[in-house]
C-alpha cells in the first residue's frame, strides 16, 4: 500500500469534511493545518439553529441566482468562513497555516483569508474569480490547485 503525501491526506480529509455539507448546489470542505496538524475544519452550510437547504430549498435555486453571483443572498456560510468561524470560537490561532480547501475561495473568503494571515491555500477545483486571484497574488498568499 502506498503511502499518501502530506497534501494527498490532508485533501482527502477535506473531500471528508465536503460530505456534511447541506448545501444543494455545491459541496464544498475546508481544513485548516498548521504544523502538519489539522486545526480547524469547515464546510458550508447554514448557521447554528438555523434551518438547513436540504431541509427548506435553496434560496438562490429559487431566485435564479447563478452561481459566482450574490453570494449575500445565501442562507449558508462558506466552508472557508466555518473553518475560521471554528477557530475563533475554540480559541485556535490560525495564523500561520496552510488552507485546504475542495473549491478555490472566492472574493469575501479571499480577503478573510488574507486578514487571517493564512500562508498557503491549497484547492481541488478552480472557480472563476480573477479579482479573488489578483487580491491573493498581491498579499504574497502562495496558492496552487492540488494535483491529483
Amino acid at each position: 500500500m502506498d503511502r499518501l503525501t502530506f497534501d494527498e491526506y490532508f485533501m482527502e480529509i477535506t473531500k471528508l469534511v465536503a460530505k456534511r455539507s447541506t448545501c444543494l448546489r455545491r459541496q464544498v470542505g475546508a481544513v485548516l493545518v498548521k504544523d502538519k496538524s489539522i486545526v480547524a475544519t469547515g464546510y458550508n452550510g447554514s448557521p447554528k439553529k438555523m434551518p438547513h437547504c436540504l431541509d427548506i430549498g435553496c434560496l438562490r435555486e429559487k431566485l435564479n441566482v447563478p452561481s459566482g453571483e450574490r453570494h449575500e443572498l445565501c442562507r449558508g456560510l462558506h466552508a472557508e468562513q466555518n473553518a475560521i468561524v471554528q477557530a475563533a470560537y475554540h480559541g485556535i490561532n490560525i495564523k500561520g497555516s496552510v488552507l485546504f480547501c475542495t473549491n478555490q475561495p472566492c472574493l469575501i473568503c479571499t480577503k478573510m483569508l488574507i486578514n487571517a494571515d493564512i500562508i498557503e491555500i491549497i484547492y481541488l477545483d478552480g472557480y472563476p474569480d480573477k479579482l479573488a486571484e489578483e487580491m491573493l497574488s498581491l498579499a504574497e498568499v502562495n496558492v496552487r490547485q492540488f494535483n491529483v
